[in-house]
């Protein structure tokens, strides 16, 4: 089965926050689009097979404890210890998704780009948002 491409009107919004980030770029992946600073990525977002659209990136291990817990719309990735991720849809709270990709560039930037970016506060300690 094919994927679905992403809505432009998605991959522009997401963009729009992660191009806000000191040498944050955006590419094609082999399926969908992918940002990274320097090497390193950041947030890679995809339709996949099941007609479902994810996007992929970077959280504290305290945090990938909790996303592993809570279930949909939040996964843990198959591929590295601190790689988590959410399904996309129409009800997407996009300012929670602001603050989660703000730690994932804060995690994969060079310390001296990641000090230039305000970081939100730890999500597991708002109103319980993240706890198990």
């Amino acid at each position: 089965m094919s994927r679905p491409d992403v809505p432009r009107e998605w991959i522009d919004r997401l963009g729009a926050i992660l191009s806000g980030f000191p040498e944050c770029v955006e590419e094609p992946a082999w399926t969908g689009v992918h940002w990274r600073v320097g090497r390193d990525g950041v947030a890679h977002v995809f339709g996949g097979e099941d007609q479902l659209f994810r996007i992929v990136f970077r959280a504290e291990p305290d945090e990938v404890m909790a996303f592993t817990h809570l279930g949909d719309p939040y996964f843990k990735g198959s591929w590295g210890t601190n790689v988590v991720g959410m399904l996309l849809d129409e009800d997407t709270d996009w300012q929670e998704l602001a603050e989660l990709l703000t730690d994932s560039y804060c995690i994969q930037a060079p310390r001296h780009l990641a000090q230039r970016v305000e970081r939100p506060a730890p999500l597991a300690a708002e109103s319980g948002r993240l706890e198990s």
